[in-house]
Parts: C-alpha cells; sequence; structure tokens
C-alpha cells in the first residue's frame, strides 16, 4: 500500500468575487503536521474544503493518496439524537466504536448531541475522527471551545497520531502545541 500523502499546487481560492489566496502550494507526508494561521476571512476554511474535496479551487491542484477525516463546524452529528446514537451510525459506516472516555465523554452517550458544550461537541466530533482511522486528517479550529485541559489532550492525540505516521493540518486561530509541526500563513500567498 502507498502511504498517505497530501500535496496541493499552486492553489487559487475565490469566494463570490474576493480572492482570497494564490500560489498556495504544500506537501505532507507520513507523520508530519502543518498549522494553517491567518486572521478571519482568510480562506483558512477554504482551503480544508478545497483539501477535503468539498470545494473546488479556483486554481490548481490537490493530490492525496490515503482516506482522510474531516473535522470542522458542522460535526455531521444529529442534534437530537443522544450522543452514543449519534456516533453509532457512524460507527456501523466506519467498523470502529468511538473511544469517548479519553475525550471525557463517557458518561453524556445518552445526553443529546444538542445539549452538549461548544467543548464536548468538539470533543465529540474528534472521536469520529480518530474511528475513521484515516491516515490524513484535516482539523478546521479543532481548539474551540475546549478549556486548557482539553486543549491539551487534543494536542496529545494529534501529536500520537502524527508519531504513529498519520498527517495533520490544522486551521487554527489558536496556537497548538505540536511536536515539528510547520507553519503556513494565509498572510503569505496575497490574492
Amino acid at each position: 500500500m502507498e502511504p498517505a500523502r497530501l500535496i496541493a499546487s499552486d492553489l487559487a481560492c475565490r469566494r463570490g468575487e474576493r480572492l482570497l489566496f494564490r500560489g498556495l502550494s504544500l506537501a505532507l507526508a507520513p507523520g508530519e503536521a502543518l498549522q494553517v494561521s491567518g486572521p478571519n476571512g482568510t480562506g483558512k476554511s477554504s482551503l480544508i474544503r478545497i483539501l477535503a474535496g468539498l470545494l473546488r479551487p479556483y486554481a490548481g491542484t490537490v493530490e492525496r493518496t490515503g482516506a482522510q477525516a474531516l473535522l470542522d463546524e458542522r460535526p455531521a452529528l444529529d442534534e437530537h439524537l443522544p450522543l452514543g446514537q449519534a456516533l453509532a451510525f457512524w460507527e456501523r459506516l466506519d467498523g470502529q466504536r468511538a473511544d469517548l472516555t479519553r475525550l471525557g465523554l463517557g458518561d453524556l452517550t445518552e445526553v443529546p448531541f444538542g445539549y452538549l458544550s461548544t467543548g464536548q461537541k468538539k470533543r465529540a466530533a474528534l472521536a469520529r475522527v480518530i474511528a475513521q482511522e484515516a491516515p490524513i486528517w484535516l482539523l478546521d479550529e479543532p481548539l474551540n471551545g475546549l478549556d486548557v485541559a482539553a486543549v491539551a489532550l487534543v494536542e496529545a492525540i494529534v501529536a500520537e497520531h502524527c508519531a504513529s505516521g498519520g498527517i495533520a493540518l490544522v486551521a487554527s486561530h489558536q496556537p497548538i502545541a505540536l511536536p515539528g509541526a510547520r507553519g503556513l500563513a494565509l498572510s503569505d500567498f496575497p490574492a
């Protein structure tokens, strides 16, 4: 099996009539992490969506080898179902059970997903990412709504993913401690 990789070449992103960035290239191999930063509205989420194949780039290409998992502002968990049932839907598709205990959610399986706090929802979405066992993680603002202990936990989980040969691309306003991670500032790719 070919090792996972994520390569973007000369990407440009246009939203409506506005060009957000252009000339952006990146390459990530197993064990690598990249933090994308930039002010609101510069295209961090759009870049993640382009890399995930959910948005077409205005210019450039994306190549990926290996499955990917996406964490963004839409966790794809039914707001009305208890957390355990909302995740069970994905367990049937992914073939893996999410480890809620490590993420501090083990006692919330009967609580409707919509009633969870922002931080709990973010950790539930991360549980789904982990259960997918995809080598490529695309994480859009994974630290939003998390307390200090949860931030440290997420940093440890992402670092473990990379240490085991995974790839992580993290778009975040907040600094995230990832050993050996490179940074990419969208302001370096003006429109």
